[in-house]
């Protein structure tokens, strides 16, 4: 079973960065597509952003398109979100997760998470 650890967040001003960092452990890492999942309070968790097994392409939520940037780390298994521009409707708590493309979406591959990382954007 693929053990999760995230870690990163943190309290930052509007127009402030934050770079997530996810260590994967337990599981074939550089196969897996990788992907961040994040959720708001109150509202249930949503996809962030995703990448492939080599790195070579990535996908965003349209309201992160040219403010996160993910990329990965497949010699130290870890997954990263390096987070600019960030807004007050960016506060959620943050999940990383191995994911699988089934009819359009991006969704986690297993069903369960690992403890997230609190990302606190003030305006």
């Amino acid at each position: 079973q693929v053990q999760l650890q995230e870690s990163g967040g943190g309290l930052v001003q509007a127009g402030g960065s934050l770079r997530l960092s996810c260590v994967a452990s337990g599981g074939t890492f550089s196969g897996n597509s990788m992907g961040w999942f994040r959720q708001p309070p109150g509202k249930e968790r949503d996809f962030v952003a995703a990448i492939n097994g080599n790195g070579g392409r990535a996908y965003y939520r349209d309201s992160v398109k040219r403010r996160f940037t993910i990329s990965r780390d497949n010699a130290k298994n870890t997954v990263y979100l390096q987070m600019n521009s960030l807004e007050p409707e960016d506060t959620a708590v943050y999940y990383c997760a191995p994911v699988i493309l089934l009819l359009g979406l991006w969704r986690p591959q297993y069903d369960y998470w690992g403890q997230g990382t609190q990302v606190t954007v003030s305006s």
